[in-house]
């Protein structure tokens, strides 16, 4: 028998699965560039039309080529309550199927080894010197395309020799799922290897490889095609850990869902599945009498998609009633939980175009609340004496802070990777925008403490007054709506929305001027104590910082100086 070298078996495997999962790595990077807006407004869709949701997922998942990515997107967004319990399992269910692609590129390549070496360095070329970001993506896409065709034949390359080997073949025939037992430890296995790697893509090219190698039968490789299934859904109960109560029925419905598919196909695997794929395979026959299939990686690639498409088709009409199932599962938390960002999970900021739409919509949160804020200082304003609206402020004010922090945060390990322009661009401003939300809650609270301290040291703001501030606090109101709108409509209509926002800022600006003048003048006819006026003019001060944040808001919304 030939001497194997284990070293070099080792080191072809492991070096061919490294060029691959960098490949794999490289090739979402490269499709979320050119994808650009278009991802975003695809994520947009995930509506209450189940279709759309299905469709979403499972294209968003075959472009950022990981179920990861955009399951732990999704347990982010039901987090902060962005996207509720059923649309985030209609994106689920899509991003089952969309995870098979990865199976279909190992499927239908050529020659791994002269593809992807040309592909390497043609497009690396392309890559390196091409002077548009257009053609640059292009570039990297066909790079990560070439990475992972050359790693793939690394991997089959190292497995070749140990396909012969009668050691191997007696260690991976304790594998064979011929009967219940083998079938799950087969399964058990491959779930487990997939959650600790967290990459069913990993998983799918040891498999394919070693069924192509004639190392592993069909039987084992099919059985482990199920057990993957299962092991990435443990990337959502990861991105769940720390997130709220829809986080986690999120993350169950993921592990439920891919279970259940599991165990309904397992009565019928071993009688009807696996012997109606065999049919499928065209059988060879090696030198030393040994058979091989042909075709076996295509018909795992049939396999992976036919059970996952079938498990969704299954699933996809009691959408709701699942979910009212995991909510008795998971039920509401005692104390009413914040929508908050999520602890932030690395597979989704590897995935800035979708990281830049979970800030997005979190900075829009900030602008609502705002709003909130504003409307509920009025009432105070207007004379009414309430603890419970004061402490709504602070408590509102204390939120924002902690949102903002996290959204700098986010978006920071976000622009540390590489972007495409576009992206760049929108998450610097999103980063200003959040800052300038974050100082008008600060300015809305400093109101509040102005008025808290008229009223401790038993100053009445007179009728005339209290009309001035309140002309001034309602235009301050509008602007604010009228930027806010901005921040929530689509970024290309967003400057549209902002036509008129210099002349309203003129407006406030001239209005606050207006008061001014007519508080000094009652303070130069002795009609005021002092102490008020220094009050009005300091809740003049506040209002001017508020105007002076929105105009900055919308100047980043529009493209201006950031």
């Amino acid at each position: 028998m030939e001497h194997i070298d284990g070293i070099k078996v080792l080191l072809m495997v492991f070096g061919g699965l490294g060029l691959f999962l960098l490949g794999m790595k490289e090739l979402s990077e490269g499709l979320q560039a050119l994808a650009g807006n278009r991802l975003r407004k695809l994520v947009a869709t995930a509506t209450n039309n189940r279709m759309a949701g299905v469709c979403t997922g499972s294209f968003v998942t075959a472009v950022v080529q990981s179920s990861s990515i955009v399951t732990a997107m999704v347990v982010g967004f039901v987090s902060t309550s962005l996207m509720t319990l059923p649309q985030a399992i209609n994106v689920i269910l899509g991003a089952n199927i969309g995870t098979t692609v990865t199976a279909w590129i190992i499927a239908v390549l050529p020659s791994a080894e002269k593809l992807g070496l040309g592909l390497i360095g043609t497009s690396t070329l392309v890559y390196l010197f091409a002077k548009r970001e257009r053609i640059k993506n292009v570039g990297l896409v066909f790079l990560a395309l070439g990475l992972i065709f050359y790693g793939l034949y690394t991997m089959k390359a190292g497995m070749d020799p140990i396909a012969k080997d009668q050691a191997v073949k007696n260690f991976f025939a304790l594998l064979q799922a011929r009967d219940v037992m083998g079938l799950i430890k087969c399964i058990t296995v491959s779930a487990v290897f997939t959650a600790l790697i967290q990459s069913s893509s990993a998983t799918t090219a040891i498999t394919m490889g070693l069924a192509s190698t004639g190392v592993i039968g069909f039987d084992t490789a099919a059985a482990s095609v199920l057990g993957m299934n299962i092991g990435t859904t443990f990337t959502a109960w990861l991105a769940s850990l720390s997130g709220t109560t829809e986080a986690r029925r999120a993350a169950l419905a993921h592990t439920l869902f891919n279970i259940f598919g599991v165990v309904l196909i397992l009565p019928f695997f071993l009688k009807w599945v696996v012997p109606g794929m065999e049919t499928l395979l065209k059988e060879a026959t090696e030198a030393d009498g040994s058979r091989k299939f042909t075709n076996i990686n295509t018909v795992i690639a049939y396999l992976h998609t036919g059970f996952n498409a079938a498990n969704t088709l299954v699933f996809l009409p009691f959408v709701h009633q699942f979910a009212n199932i995991i909510r008795r599962l998971i039920p509401d938390a005692r104390i009413k939980e914040i929508p908050r960002l999520t602890v932030l999970d690395e597979r989704v900021i590897a995935t800035p175009v979708l990281a830049v739409e979970q800030a997005a919509r979190e900075v829009a949160f900030m602008g609502e609340s705002n709003i909130d804020l504003l409307d509920t200082f009025r009432k105070l304003l207007e004379g009414q004496v309430d603890e419970d609206l004061e402490k709504h402020i602070f408590h509102r004010e204390d939120i924002l802070d902690n949102i903002q922090r996290e959204i700098t945060d986010f978006l920071g390990k976000v622009m540390t990777g590489h972007l495409q322009s576009e992206v760049a661009n929108r998450a610097r401003a999103l980063l200003r925008i959040a800052d300038e939300l974050e100082s008008v809650s600060d300015d809305v609270v400093t109101l509040l403490k102005i008025l808290l301290r008229l009223r401790t040291n038993k100053f009445v703001i007179s009728s005339e007054g209290r009309a001035e501030m309140l002309a001034v606090h309602d235009q301050i109101t509008n602007f604010c709506k009228y930027v806010d709108n901005a921040i929530s409509c689509d970024v290309e209509k967003a400057p549209d929305q902002l036509l008129h926002m210099n002349a309203d800022s003129a407006n406030i600006k001239t209005l606050i001027k207006q008061v001014r003048d007519s508080q000094i003048k009652r303070l130069e006819n002795n009609s005021v104590v002092p102490m008020k006026i220094v009050a009005c003019m300091d809740m003049m001060s506040a209002y001017t910082r508020i105007r002076e944040h929105l105009l900055n808001i919308g100047e980043a919304i529009s493209g201006g100086k950031i």
